[in-house]
């Protein structure tokens, strides 16, 4: 069944020329100018990439920190024993605990952005695998959440790191900062994500790697961005 659109949306759409991959400096100012949100809305990157999600050495997944931030402040928690514990709350973790922390979150309570973990803790973390995981919040390695240098990781995420990860379609979406953010903010932030995620390329890929790239706000329309602007 189609999804019904707004006029809001209807009026944002005529402003995009189908078909047009835009320069990203373009894509931005476009971006900004259709979004019609009554708040300060979140600004998103697609890549549609030609990866067989199926075959484990052409999933990504990871984590880049934004130099201009996301605009969102992050809640973080850390599960952590002792002196790591500490230097947790000491880089400013806004929840730092062990068994009662997991106990917690097994009640229920899921009011946080961030989940970190020094290793030793995953026995125990890994209980919460069920709630954790379809949210997106599992503590993984890959993405430095699970590490024994908590302080750099809790600082990480207070300052604009995103993790990244490729969905069962070969889609990765990240949000790159708010429609308040300035143009070149965006773009740096753009461009920072685009790199990471060329550089990932799978070495069994084979042809084009990046199908399409388009950036949204909240509610608006996608607007195509031409991948070779990224370099100019």
């Amino acid at each position: 069944m189609a999804r019904k659109r707004g006029k809001q949306y209807k009026a944002a759409l005529e402003q995009v020329e189908a078909g047009k991959a835009y320069p990203v400096q373009d894509a931005v100012k476009l971006v900004k100018k259709i979004d019609y949100a009554k708040f300060d809305a979140t600004v998103e990157i697609v890549f549609n990439l030609n990866v067989d999600t199926k075959q484990a050495d052409q999933q990504l997944r990871g984590a880049v920190v934004l130099p201009n931030g996301t605009g969102k402040e992050q809640t973080v928690i850390v599960f952590a024993k002792g002196d790591k514990a500490k230097d947790a709350q000491a880089a400013g973790a806004d929840f730092v605990g062990d068994a009662d922390l997991v106990e917690k979150i097994q009640d229920g309570w899921l009011d946080f952005d961030v989940a970190i973990a020094t290793p030793d803790m995953m026995a125990q973390v890994g209980r919460l695998g069920r709630v954790l995981g379809p949210k997106g919040l599992m503590p993984n390695p890959k993405t430095g959440t699970v590490t024994m240098d908590v302080a750099k990781a809790v600082k990480e995420s207070k300052a604009g790191k995103v993790t990244y990860r490729t969905d069962r379609d070969g889609n990765v979406a990240v949000p790159v900062g708010k429609v308040s953010f300035d143009d070149e903010q965006l773009i740096g932030n753009l461009k920072t994500i685009e790199d990471v995620i060329v550089k990932a390329r799978p070495a069994s890929v084979r042809g084009t790697y990046v199908k399409n790239v388009s950036i949204s706000s909240t509610f608006g329309p996608g607007v195509k961005v031409d991948l070779e602007s990224f370099a100019e």
